[in-house]
């Protein structure tokens, strides 16, 4: 289940933001590789916005769907090269 940006904690690899709207405002989430070697690949498919954390083997390990017609920006931040955590601290929401 999705949750919404909340505690701060230390980033490595790959940020993707997603603004979702969620009928009183707009929601944001923020899904992150959770260990070093891993990165988020973000796809349109058949009227949803996936958001996959996959091993450095391209083996999917959690995947999040968005509505595409609710979906109001996707943001991502990839990695500095050579840096296993990117100077931004943000929070890190949990994917199924």
């Amino acid at each position: 289940m999705m949750q919404p940006v909340g505690s701060l904690g230390d980033v490595k690899g790959d940020r993707v933001e997603v603004l979702v709207d969620v009928g009183s405002g707009v929601q944001r989430f923020d899904i992150d590789a959770s260990k070093a070697g891993r990165r988020v690949e973000v796809a349109n498919v058949r009227g949803t916005v996936e958001v996959t954390e996959v091993t450095r083997t391209g083996v999917p390990v959690r995947t999040a769907r968005f509505m595409a017609a609710k979906v109001v920006a996707v943001v991502e931040h990839p990695a500095r090269d050579g840096d296993e955590a990117p100077a931004h601290r943000g929070g890190r929401a949990a994917i199924d």
